[in-house]
């Protein structure tokens, strides 16, 4: 109880202390717990193990704290009611908003799968991971983003069938995890509005924000979204949430534009109509490929300024908790392709070993041999011959 009281004063006052109103607003402290909570329940995961078992009790306590608010966010609703006579007459009553009520229990259940799936992990499998002196010398085959992240490791050649069928199936769960949190997270943030801040810090035009190379592809008659992506650099997070942000900011105005009723407004320009919903089309369909090409990288300039300004509390709960759900099923995911990747190693130089050393039991085989072999199959071939020569000739007599 006094933790309970501790984490809902904390969120009454906006998260500052001192109770002089310089605090954020209710949705924003909500949101900022949730987060909060998840990574300390969940840490940085840097092995694929069961979360602790107090730990997850205290997830599970203090999750269920936070999402209690979403059950006194409700709407009016006209339902019949029945008089003692028989007669019917129409009230108003409240239940829980609608987004509410279809999203908090799947991602509670979304949750729910993410713990199972760690759970399956608590069994001894074929993969394991080393103590950091082992990993010593395996640190320089990882990619610069994960040096802290341990190297599994698996037998000499490779994971089962059995356990690598099993492996398969858990990133396929863990896949739909992460799909549906994303769709989830995506719609909140779409229902959101866009702050006034971030508007009038926008550019004049959308060619301005893209820049005229990717503004001259996306408007050509023949638009490859794949093509697009290709041709620009997305070795890094900072360059992929660039691009989005760039996109982002475009698909803003030409919506703006197409929307405002007065074509003279500072807003205007030559661009018509048409190619305004022909352009914001091809910008969104790279968005969403780029969002789905490359999960698990940081939000956007306009996500930020949406959650940071957004007062609807139940938007805040769906979107962080969708959010963190999101995250900590790619790390998942991550974790598992980490294995996947380890045991096709150790397979490929199986195979390899496996080639070479039945090259080198044939180069071992000895010469004399062989060469014997040769001769006696020479030998025979002569006495065969002979012996058809004779029966010829006494056929002929």
């Amino acid at each position: 109880m006094d933790m309970m009281k501790e984490k809902f004063a904390k969120l009454l006052l906006g998260e500052d202390m001192s109770g002089r109103g310089k605090g954020v607003s209710s949705a924003l402290a909500l949101s900022n717990a949730i987060t909060n909570l998840a990574a300390s329940a969940y840490g940085e995961m840097k092995k694929l193990e069961p979360m602790a078992p107090d730990t997850k009790v205290k997830w599970k306590k203090e999750i269920d704290w936070l999402l209690s608010v979403t059950d006194s966010i409700v709407e009016f609703v006209a339902v019949k009611q029945k008089n003692k006579d028989g007669t019917t007459f129409d009230v108003m009553a409240t239940r829980q908003r609608n987004d509410l009520q279809a999203n908090i229990p799947a991602l509670r259940k979304l949750d729910t799968m993410l713990l199972d799936c760690l759970d399956n992990f608590k069994e001894p499998h074929e993969f394991y991971y080393g103590s950091k002196d082992d990993d010593k010398g395996e640190k320089v085959q990882r990619s610069d983003d994960k040096w802290w992240i341990p190297v599994p490791k698996v037998p000499p050649n490779g994971l089962s069938d059995a356990n690598r069928k099993w492996l398969q199936y858990q990133k396929d769960s863990v896949n739909q995890v992460l799909k549906a949190a994303m769709a989830i997270n995506a719609q909140v943030l779409t229902e959101m509005e866009i702050p006034d801040a971030y508007i009038d810090a926008l550019p004049k035009n959308g060619r301005v924000s893209l820049g005229d190379s990717i503004y001259k592809m996306i408007q050509e008659d023949f638009f490859d979204p794949d093509n697009l992506l290709s041709s620009l650099d997305l070795t890094s997070e900072h360059k992929i949430v660039e691009l989005k942000n760039k996109i982002e900011a475009s698909v803003v105005i030409w919506k703006r534009k197409m929307n405002a009723k007065d074509n003279k407004a500072p807003w205007g320009s030559a661009v018509s109509v048409e190619k305004r919903e022909l352009l914001e089309d091809r910008a969104e369909t790279v968005l969403l490929i780029l969002k789905h090409r490359f999960p698990g990288t940081p939000q956007s300039d306009l996500d930020i300024s949406k959650i940071e300004s957004n007062r609807d509390v139940g938007y805040a709960i769906l979107e962080s908790y969708s959010r963190i759900l999101e995250t900590l099923a790619f790390t998942v995911l991550s974790r598992i392709e980490d294995v996947m990747s380890a045991d096709a190693q150790a397979k490929g130089s199986a195979n390899i070993e496996k080639t070479k050393s039945i090259k080198e039991d044939m180069e071992s085989v000895p010469k004399t041999l062989v060469d014997g072999a040769e001769t006696n199959t020479e030998q025979q071939g002569e006495a065969d011959g002979k012996k058809a020569n004779d029966e010829n000739a006494e056929a002929k007599k």
